[in-house]
């Protein structure tokens, strides 16, 4: 075998175990997407996605109210009242934090960047309780801007995302901000013009991640949500399960698909830059 059919041998073998693999990993979701056409029944007979018996039911029972004055609708609306502020205020917060541990030099820069990155292992079920009787006194428990889950955002306190565009910035040249320097830009305008556009990457990977966990969240708007018709989808996923009269599964997922779809769209949309700022940061240049 010459070296043009290995090499056509190899890409074929490439392509085959990428497609196994892919069918593997997107699979769960289109039975996701069949589970919601079927009966209880036979969602359970088999592990095939096409329905059988296809039936609206699901769809049609997703679209009702539950718990009082709340539908699917008015969840995700709930949702992107807190998500889309917070998605906005932490990758601002954290990428003036990063401009000042990457490009500044201060006392005590290094016990404070360890002092960050420590954050990283503390675990949140240990803030709740404290945060619970700080944001109690605030007067922010049932906000109706969200103010416990939005306002921390304004603090850099993901400190993930701190670590992430220190590691990105590092591989930008600082003779870029010399140059700015000498053309007479001060620091926000050499952060502003300079480095934000090259951080682009980084910053959408950030806004991403933080778009899906914020979306996805639990914990958070049911320790802060109380008025009903505040609550956001990933509580009314829960409110939707009636476990006296047993759970109509259709129903269930149809309302999860509905939750999860704009993150999968906004991922999809943006899913180059997103590659971009994962990989960049990782390799120094």
């Amino acid at each position: 075998m010459g070296m043009k059919e290995q090499k056509t041998v190899g890409t074929v073998l490439k392509y085959v175990v990428l497609i196994a693999v892919g069918i593997v990993m997107v699979y769960p979701l289109l039975w996701m997407i069949g589970a919601t056409f079927k009966t209880n029944n036979e969602m359970f007979a088999g592990a095939g996605f096409i329905p059988a018996n296809p039936t609206l039911d699901g769809w049609k029972d997703a679209m009702k109210n539950y718990g009082g004055d709340l539908n699917i609708w008015t969840s995700m609306i709930n949702t992107y009242k807190y998500v889309i502020p917070k998605v906005i205020f932490t990758v601002l917060s954290a990428t003036i934090t990063a401009y000042g541990f990457g490009r500044f030099n201060f006392k005590g820069k290094g016990i404070l960047f360890a002092l960050m990155l420590s954050m990283l292992f503390l675990p949140q079920v240990v803030l709740n309780v404290p945060q619970y009787i700080m944001y109690n006194k605030f007067g922010w428990i049932d906000s109706p801007w969200y103010a416990p889950i939005v306002m921390p955002a304004l603090f850099a306190t993901e400190s993930y995302f701190v670590f992430m565009l220190v590691q990105f910035m590092r591989n930008i040249p600082r003779d870029l901000d010399e140059a700015a320097a000498i053309d007479g830009c001060n620091s926000w305008q050499t952060l502003t013009k300079i480095i934000m556009p090259m951080l682009k990457p980084a910053m959408v990977s950030a806004a991403l991640f933080q778009f899906m966990w914020s979306s996805n969240d639990f914990m958070g708007p049911l320790l802060y949500v109380t008025t009903q018709s505040r609550k956001p989808a990933a509580l009314f996923v829960k409110l939707s399960m009636d476990a006296d009269t047993g759970f109509a599964w259709n129903r269930v997922l149809a309302v999860s698909l509905i939750s999860i779809a704009p993150s999968l769209i906004v991922f999809f949309c943006a899913q180059n830059q997103f590659i971009d700022g994962v990989t960049a940061g990782a390799v120094k240049g």
